[in-house]
């Protein structure tokens, strides 16, 4: 009897023991998640640099399509010419279209560069806010919404996160 008493005890004790232990380790493993991509394409300075894209992308445009009607003037002038000047004329179309394709090759990587820029900024900035939070508040995880199958509506934080990188921006004005 002594020995169920002290079985019984003990078990009690386990379980008791387990449960603290059990507790302290779930309040220890604080976990959010947030859409990073709402984040990103919702951010004021996102939306505000891709305006300025789209405006030097037009202006571009516009300059290509001045090469386009050079071209095309050309051509005209190539199929109206005496056999002697055609030779020349042809030349010169060449390498305006030449110039075209330079032209779009480097608007494209230009454009391409800007961006890649911009966005490794804006993610840096993104973390940060992620990682101060993360730090302030003790959370042992945060990671992105897309690799969450579950997760209580509490535990998001993407309008959180918004909230203060638009609020920063708004502060620190439209750099």
């Amino acid at each position: 009897m002594r020995a169920i008493s002290r079985l019984l005890a003990l078990t009690v004790f386990a379980a008791m023991t387990l449960s603290v232990v059990n507790s302290s380790f779930a309040a220890e493993q604080k976990m959010g998640h947030m859409d990073f991509a709402k984040v990103f394409d919702e951010y004021n300075k996102t939306k505000d640099f891709d305006k300025q894209l789209e405006a030097k992308g037009s202006a571009k445009q516009g300059d290509r399509d001045k090469l386009v009607t050079e071209i095309k003037k050309l051509k005209d002038e190539l199929d109206l010419a005496a056999d002697k000047d055609k030779a020349k004329k042809q030349a010169a179309v060449e390498e305006k279209l030449k110039k075209l394709q330079e032209f779009d090759r480097d608007s494209r990587e230009a454009l391409r560069k800007e961006r890649d820029d911009m966005a490794r900024g804006i993610f840096k900035e993104i973390k940060d806010v992620v990682d101060e939070i993360g730090k302030k508040e003790n959370y042992k995880y945060i990671i992105d919404s897309r690799m969450v199958l579950y997760g209580n509506a509490s535990d998001d934080m993407t309008a959180r996160v918004l909230k203060i990188l638009n609020d920063k921006y708004a502060t620190k004005g439209k750099k």
